[in-house]
């Protein structure tokens, strides 16, 4: 059972890298048709895309200067935080 919250924990923690890669990568003049920048863009936004739609319809959003920045990648960092906490707190429940 360690095992398995192991393993899915190191997998939140690629998929965090992964998608700071994606933020960094915005900020450098690559083509969005690159090969790699494609392949992060096609890991990232299943999970990006409901986040973005999410806040997009939030009346805080909406009307404001913050509705001209994408946020996805921040909320998208919170909630893989609070996985990965609850993950480590279940792995102590239930394996001691």
């Amino acid at each position: 059972m360690s095992a398995v919250f192991y393993a899915l924990n190191m997998v939140l923690r690629a998929f965090e890298v992964i998608l700071l890669v994606r933020v960094l990568i915005t900020w450098l003049p690559v083509s969005r048709y690159n090969k790699a920048v494609d392949l992060l863009y096609t890991i990232t936004e299943p999970v990006l895309s409901p986040i973005r739609n999410m806040l997009s319809q939030s009346r805080f959003m909406n009307n404001s200067m913050f509705s001209m920045m994408d946020f996805s990648p921040l909320v998208a960092f919170i909630l893989i935080g609070i996985l990965r906490n609850v993950l480590a707190r279940l792995s102590m429940i239930l394996l001691y």
